[in-house]
Formats: structure tokens, sequence, C-alpha cells
């Protein structure tokens, strides 16, 4: 129900927006002047039978089943023909216009996203496309809307319908029309249309940008060499991903201890078997100890506690002490087949849709 409301308010938006509300009430007017002849000079129909008369007239879809006898009926039809046939057919031409020219700016990058809690890529290279699968397959994403920023043509052909696109280069135009401010993380990509040892440049001057822009925008950073580490955290990156650096840990992980890799490949992807992901406590764990809470979330919900995260410092606590305890501050790590929403987290998201609705 919420779903149709957001739906209608977006569109009654849109009419106003296009200057089309007007155009609509004078047709709803000619529809009535229609209904209020025909039951007036035709006494024998109904108002239901003078309405559906009217509607079919100015819709030239002519059944045929209803028709005036009477003069002053005949010239209400004829008004109606002549007025009403164009006022609509003005309405239809505008409004397939507006679609096209919308559809239009927005495979060209050039037209502002009106999203919200979304997330910002931030070029685009081979990795993207599964980057956008694996946040289809979270439950935290799986429904966000996609923001990209890059200097393409036209849009990325991806199969998304949640997947908008904004052209050109990371600034403070590009950031604005892509609603950076109302966006929850942002992942920035090396550019491969560059030379390698210039991407991270590139990468960190765009950090820069957004950091400067959006302090609080919370910033997944792919460099291409360590050695860049300590200049992207001088530009606020909140999380730094070396390319390559993964897979040759894996490459001896998988040397020294044989098929360890399967279960590392198993957790980092969302789209099959088990997940890694982060949950706030709950409110009956706060206070105890991490063995207690341990045990109660693998009997109670099926999940594996690895590790405790102290936002206020934020660090965290991988395989931390049996009498280790929880506070309201701390998220936990854990492993299970599907991300659960908490109660705070529905409870956010029935006020985000109502706020919407009543904006």
């Amino acid at each position: 129900m919420i779903n149709v409301l957001y739906f209608v308010k977006r569109f009654v938006t849109q009419l106003r927006r296009n200057r089309l509300d007007k155009l609509v009430a004078v047709i709803l007017i000619t529809l009535l002047i229609g209904v209020v002849g025909m039951s007036y000079f035709e006494p024998s129909l109904s108002v239901a039978d003078a309405l559906w008369w009217s509607v079919v007239t100015i819709t030239t879809v002519g059944y045929g089943d209803i028709s005036p006898a009477s003069p002053g009926g005949r010239m209400v039809g004829v008004l109606l023909m002549v007025f009403g046939i164009g006022f609509l057919g003005m309405f239809t031409a505008t409004m397939a216009t507006i679609f096209i020219e919308n559809r239009f700016l927005e495979g060209k990058g050039v037209k502002p996203v009106k999203v919200e809690q979304h997330m910002l890529i931030c070029g685009w290279n081979y990795k993207a496309e599964r980057i956008v699968a694996e946040l289809r397959a979270d439950r935290k994403a799986a429904h966000s809307p996609i923001v990209v920023i890059a200097e393409f043509q036209e849009k990325p052909v991806v199969d998304d319908d949640d997947l908008y696109f904004v052209n050109g280069v990371v600034n403070k135009d590009t950031l604005s029309r892509a609603n950076s401010q109302h966006a929850f993380a942002a992942i920035l990509l090396a550019d491969e249309r560059i030379e390698h040892h210039v991407r991270d440049a590139k990468t960190i001057l765009d950090t820069l940008t957004i950091k400067t822009i959006n302090p609080d925008l919370y910033a997944c950073v792919e460099l291409v060499d360590r050695s860049n580490m300590e200049h992207c955290k001088r530009a606020k990156a909140d999380e730094i991903i070396v390319t390559g650096e993964l897979s040759t840990n894996l490459l001896v992980q998988a040397a020294l201890d044989h098929g360890v890799t399967q279960v590392i490949t198993e957790l980092v992807t969302n789209r099959i078997g088990n997940d890694i992901f982060k949950i706030t406590p709950p409110r009956d764990l706060i206070g105890r100890t991490f063995l207690d809470v341990m045990t109660t979330l693998k009997r109670d919900r099926n999940l594996i506690t690895l590790a405790i995260e102290r936002t206020p410092e934020g660090r965290f606590l991988a395989n931390p002490s049996n009498n280790c305890i929880i506070t309201d501050s701390d998220n936990l790590v854990v492993i299970g087949t599907e991300r659960l929403e908490d109660d705070d987290a529905q409870q956010s998201t029935r006020k985000k849709w109502w706020n919407i609705l009543k904006t």
C-alpha cells in the first residue's frame, strides 16, 4: 500500500514539475461538462451511463452502445469530440515526450539523480559488473539504488533497473548530480584506461574530492600499489583494498593449508553459501560475555560470531577472550547463510517510507 501511495505521489509531482496539472484539470472539467450535458439533454441516461459515454468519446474508443438522440446531446458530443480529444491528445503527446527525453538524458548521464541511501560507484572497469552482482546478492543492498560516476558516452549496459548513471569525472558537479550527500557508501575503482603507474594518483585525487565535499561518506578505495596506501589514508579513505595483495595471500595460504581458500571464497561472496557481515547485538545479549553471546547466537540464529567491532575506537577484536563483555556500542562480525534485519532497522525502514510520503 505504501509503495502505491509513493508512486501516486511521484506521478503528481511529475505533473506539477512539467506543468501538466492544469491540462489534467481542463480534461477533467471537459469530462464533467460531458457528464452534466448528457444527463440534462438525455434524461433516460443515468449519471454512470453519461460518464461511461463521455470517457468512451474523449478517448476515441467509440463502442456505440450509447449515443445521444436529442439535438442538445449531439451538440455536447460535438464539443466533447473537438475539445476533449484535443486536450487528451496534447496530454498523451506531452507525456510521451517527457518519458523519451528523460530516458535519453538518463542514458547520457546528464540528468540529476533523485535517489537516497544509495551506493556510489566511481569509475567503471572489468570488476564493476561483478561488484553490482555482489551487491544485489546481499540483502542489505539488494534493492538499494546504485549510482555510477564514469567518463562514458552512454550508460553501462547492466541488467539492473535501479542502476543510475552520471557522466563525467569525480568533481563537485557530478557528485551533486549523483546526490552523493545522501549516499551511504562509495566504491572508488582504479581507472584501467590510463597508465598503470598513475592510476592510484587519480583514485587518490577522487577520494580527496569526495571526502572534502562529503566528509561523512564512507569511502572504499581500490589501489594497485601498496606503496600508495599512506597517501590514500591522508586523503581520508575509510577502507583501502590493494589489487593483487589478497590473491597473493590466498595463494600462500592455499599452499600451506590445502583447500582452506574454498572457505574464504565462500565467505567473501554473497552469491553462494555462507556470508560474513555485521549485526548489532540483540538487546538481551548486551552486558553478557563473548562466550555467552557466541553460544546463544549459534543456538538461536545459527550464526557464528568471529569478532567484535568497538565503534568508539574504530577497531576490531578478532576472536576476543571468552570473558569480553558486549556493550551497546559494539557491533558483531558473524557468519551466516542470510543477513538478518534487526528490529531497529525494520523500524527505520518504516519511518523512511512514511517520511517520503509526508514530504
